[in-house]
């Protein structure tokens, strides 16, 4: 079931990226728990969810889905959530069924059977997603023990996208600094870069997505 995934920081780099073109898109998971954002073009037409294989969101692998479980249509600036019978299940936003047509705003939890999808709208007034990271990450001003603090962090992910962050201590051991002095310096980064908001235990995956999408981090500084 979508949602009960941790990101990994290749995932949270694809959807770092997406946010940065500011397109709307969904973001799911299929059915071997990998990581799906379709961008939603303004000009695209209807958006259709459903288990057929010709849906734009194809999800064959849940039965309680119906064959075209619901749309997604683009009415003006806003996308809007529309299930006026076609699903025998129903489909639910942030825990409220939907009938007929729902404004979509950013972050809305969207249920279609047992598989959660994210409406993530990056741009416009609408958009509060504490996950969003200021634009311009890149040019912040660094003291030289955040930046190697911050290399440190992402030494592992040189070699696979998909590993794991260095630990605190794995830092400290680095740096020759003390574990708790690596945790002062972490939460400075996390308030300056705006993901202080985040649950714990996606702190760290999201800072080093961050410092490799913006450059704060770069091939040579391994």
């Amino acid at each position: 079931m979508a949602g009960a995934h941790s990101s990994t920081p290749a995932e949270l780099k694809a959807q770092l990226e997406a946010e940065r073109r500011g397109i709307s898109f969904l973001l799911y998971r299929d059915a071997g728990g990998g990581q799906r954002i379709l961008e939603l073009e303004p000009g695209g037409g209807t958006i259709t969810i459903g288990r057929r294989g010709d849906n734009a969101v194809p999800l064959g692998w849940d039965a309680e889905v119906s064959r075209v479980h619901a749309q997604l249509e683009r009415v003006g600036l806003d996308w809007v959530l529309i299930d006026d019978g076609l699903s025998r299940n129903g489909t639910f936003v942030n825990g409220e069924r939907t009938a007929g047509r729902r404004r979509l705003r950013d972050g809305d939890r969207i249920c279609c059977g047992e598989t959660v999808l994210r409406f993530r709208s990056p741009v416009g007034e609408e958009s509060r997603s504490t996950a969003a990271v200021p634009a311009g990450s890149a040019q912040l001003m660094l003291t030289e023990t955040q930046r190697k603090l911050l290399v440190a962090l992402c030494r592992p992910l040189q070699d696979s996208a998909y590993a794991t962050p260095a630990t605190n201590r794995e830092i400290a051991g680095e740096l020759h600094l003390s574990v708790d002095a690596v945790k002062a310096h972490l939460r400075v980064l996390f308030e300056r870069l705006g993901i202080d908001g985040l649950p714990q235990n996606q702190k760290r995956a999201r800072l080093a997505a961050v410092a490799l999408v913006d450059g704060l981090v770069r091939p040579h500084d391994f």
